[in-house]
């Protein structure tokens, strides 16, 4: 559901006994399906205090990448395990604390071949820098009478090992990249920031200057999808391009 060579940057999060470890590369691939993003460490630095206090953080987003203004719905369409998706993503007015940091709560609602198939409530905070971090997510898998079948994804930075991790940076350029969640053998997703200068059309509208990143997950061998972020807006497109089943969703409509 909506929504890495040859400098690093280590972005370490330590809170309420969470640690973070976020790597930004700047990689020499631009390719948009091509493997993981390696090579040789030249040099590296620590971005972040190492015991940064919950007021570093905010749950007022306002990445112009990612922007969370609070009672603002985006909706998708697209093709998700072979049945026709509508998605509803909103960033609700309410926050809620995760290892003491406070964290915007976004909605999303996924509907497959109209019926709703997945809820999911996603956790997002800012920091003072201007980085998005990403603090975890409640899933829950229903069934077509509403009842739940799973809650498999879900996981909260500070629990069970799992850690928060940089969503979208506050100054992206190609080439850097990073982990956006760490949760062991649940959540795992990566990226790499590809280029800032895309076309792309989705029902919507038809934008440039568009952000696009490679995504992808060690979970996942082999699967790459590309997401493409609209200052204002945030993703309007997110789409695979390399292994596993087809999959898009792409922005039909922004409400309030």
């Amino acid at each position: 559901m909506i929504g890495k060579g040859m400098a690093r940057r280590a972005l370490v999060l330590a809170a309420a006994g969470c640690t973070a470890t976020v790597v930004l590369a700047a990689c020499s691939s631009s390719s948009g399906t091509s493997g993981s993003p390696g090579g040789p460490i030249h040099r590296s630095a620590a971005a972040a205090a190492t015991s940064p206090v919950p007021r570093s953080f905010s749950a007022t987003v306002d990445n112009p990448w990612f922007p969370l203004p609070p009672g603002r719905t985006l909706v998708y369409s697209g093709t998700k395990d072979g049945a026709k998706s509508t998605e509803y993503l909103t960033a609700t007015r309410e926050t809620e604390k995760i290892t003491g940091i406070p964290c915007r709560v976004v909605e999303d609602r996924l509907y497959t071949d109209g019926t709703l198939s997945e809820t999911t409530r996603d956790y997002y905070a800012q920091d003072a820098a201007g980085n998005v971090w990403y603090f975890g997510e409640d899933t829950a898998e229903l069934d077509a009478h509403g009842n739940m079948l799973s809650t498999e994804g879900t996981w909260r930075a500070g629990r069970d090992g799992a850690r928060p991790g940089v969503f979208l940076p506050a100054h992206p350029v190609p080439g850097a990249a990073g982990q956006q969640e760490y949760y062991p053998g649940q959540a795992e997703d990566r990226f790499q920031i590809l280029d800032l200068s895309s076309r792309v059309s989705v029902p919507y509208k038809t934008f440039s200057g568009a952000l696009r990143t490679k995504e992808w997950t060690p979970l996942e061998p082999g699967v790459v999808d590309n997401k493409y972020y609209v200052k204002g807006i945030g993703t309007v497109k997110e789409v695979t391009v390399k292994g596993g089943p087809f999959e898009e969703n792409v922005l039909t409509a922004v409400r309030g």
